[in-house]
């Protein structure tokens, strides 16, 4: 812990120093440069060529509750850590050609989860909160006729034409997000058998954790990288919960000669991917930290994707990958932009990182958000302003003060643990700098929620030509099974 609580105030203090130097940099350009910039953009999209290939690969970054609010912030916030005052910034994917808008609202519920809309991108069926790719029509936590009508992700397509598969999360791997690739349930609180009630059992439900050794219509998930670790192993082995005896690590050993199983960056990076077929990576007992507090025993999400993506390749028919930086939507929740916000970077690095090993030309990436949380950015700060400062407006160096008479911060939440009784607190640079400190939030809840309006997709490579416009989440599914043939390719 003190580990953890020192990193966070390395981070904090070095942000804080990048803060300083940002604010004091207001460069406005002049109306010649704007003019140039503008006409620039215009003629970089106007030649932009349209890949029509079929694609070899495809890689789906989301950013668990990554709302629009959230990748302006973040982009500020990367900007900021390298000195400048980061509005003129871009995160890596944000220069992608293509660019569309998401519904995310599930079939029973205006205001999305993680596990309906998860299905949605990985099955091209919307389906109801709560659950893991089963029917629209099937009740969440009943497993009677779960099974029989359960939806089919693109993980089993792939593994059927030949292709490689692989999931990347900083969540437990038996989360919403990353089980929608390779699990059925109709919870999603199903992660160990020791959650399964007796209805589940008697019906022929699994849990989540066990499913992710299925061979899927192939030679199963190549690769799977995150935390979670309890779910994999048995009661009293350290903090396992499993109720059955079962070591699901040691039956990964044992599905396949030249397996792997490691638990910490050290043994990820001593990894042999050339002799190595399947490779299984628990970082963390639940969630791994989050990017804020990190430290040097658990991989960052571009050393997972970097890992995954040398192993999946080694397949001549492809991969499909997915990957989750899944502690950008538990940093909202618990009312903490600066976790939010650093993770968010973090998946900044991880696409950049894919950009640099991947060839473009025959592999699509997408990245997303399955929903958006209830965050804000208001007040008119002035630019460079410390995007977790208090509001400071142009050609002002005092902070602008509310009607109560007292300063208030850029960001904000709808809802949360932030949220205070009474008289609001005279918030000052010592509050804000504390790495424990939450924005303020309106209504009182024991937890920030998610938020229902649309989410942002960007794409590059084969076929991205097809974002574009408003669609529904399930379509973007439909995107990456027409970029790969791949339903037909299965069926053949």
């Amino acid at each position: 812990m003190n580990q953890m609580k020192s990193v966070t105030i390395a981070t904090t203090a070095l942000a804080t120093a990048l803060f300083a130097l940002a604010a004091n940099a207001q460069d406005t350009g002049t109306t010649e440069s704007w003019l140039a910039e503008g006409a620039k953009a215009v003629a970089e999209r106007a030649a932009q060529p349209v890949n029509t290939k079929r694609a070899k690969n495809v890689i789906l970054f989301i950013g668990d509750g990554m709302g629009v609010s959230t990748l302006t912030a973040g982009r500020i916030l990367e900007g900021q850590m390298q000195g400048k005052p980061g509005e003129e910034n871009y995160l890596s994917f944000e220069r992608f050609p293509y660019t569309a808008l998401v519904k995310t609202y599930n079939v029973n519920a205006q205001v999305p989860d993680s596990a309906g809309t998860a299905s949605a991108l990985n099955t091209g069926v919307k389906t109801r909160i709560g659950v893991i790719n089963t029917a629209p029509t099937q009740p969440n936590g009943q497993c009677a006729g779960a099974m029989e009508s359960a939806l089919t992700p693109l993980a089993y397509y792939a593994e059927k034409a030949g292709m490689a598969t692989g999931v990347v999360s900083t969540a437990r791997l038996t989360h919403a997000t990353p089980a929608a690739v390779y699990a059925h349930s109709p919870s999603r609180g199903w992660e160990n058998d020791g959650e399964l009630p007796e209805e589940a059992v008697t019906n022929g439900c699994r849990d989540i954790a066990q499913q992710i050794l299925d061979t899927i219509d192939g030679d199963g998930l190549e690769v799977a990288l995150g935390g979670g670790r309890r779910n994999f192993l048995p009661e009293g082995t350290g903090k396992g919960r499993r109720k059955d005896g079962r070591d699901l690590t040691k039956e990964w050993l044992a599905s396949r000669e030249g397996a792997a199983y490691v638990e910490d960056e050290a043994h990820l990076a001593d990894v042999d991917i050339a002799n190595t077929s399947r490779l299984l990576g628990l970082f963390d007992n639940s969630h791994m930290q989050f990017e804020a507090q990190r430290t040097d025993e658990q991989p960052d999400l571009a050393e997972m994707t970097e890992t995954a993506i040398k192993m999946l390749r080694k397949n001549d028919g492809g991969y499909y990958l997915m990957v989750e930086a899944g502690r950008i939507d538990h940093g909202h929740h618990a009312g903490s932009a600066k976790a939010a916000l650093y993770d968010t970077v973090a998946l900044s690095k991880a696409v950049r990182k894919a950009m640099e090993m991947v060839d473009l030309d025959e592999t699509m990436i997408l990245v997303t958000a399955d929903h958006s949380h209830v965050f804000t950015m208001a007040g008119y700060p002035k630019r460079g302003n410390p995007i977790f400062g208090l509001v400071v407006a142009p050609g002002e160096t005092e902070p602008t003060l509310a009607k109560d008479g007292k300063p208030y911060t850029t960001l904000a939440y709808q809802n949360g643990p932030g949220a205070v009784t009474g008289e609001r607190k005279h918030l000052t640079e010592e509050d804000i700098a504390n790495p424990e400190f939450k924005p303020q939030a309106l209504v009182p809840t024991g937890s920030e929620t998610h938020g229902g309006e649309d989410v942002a997709l960007f794409a590059v490579g084969p076929r991205a030509h097809l974002v574009r416009g408003t669609m529904e989440q399930n379509v973007v599914f439909h995107i990456m099974d027409h970029a790969l043939d791949l339903r037909k390719r299965a069926a053949e």
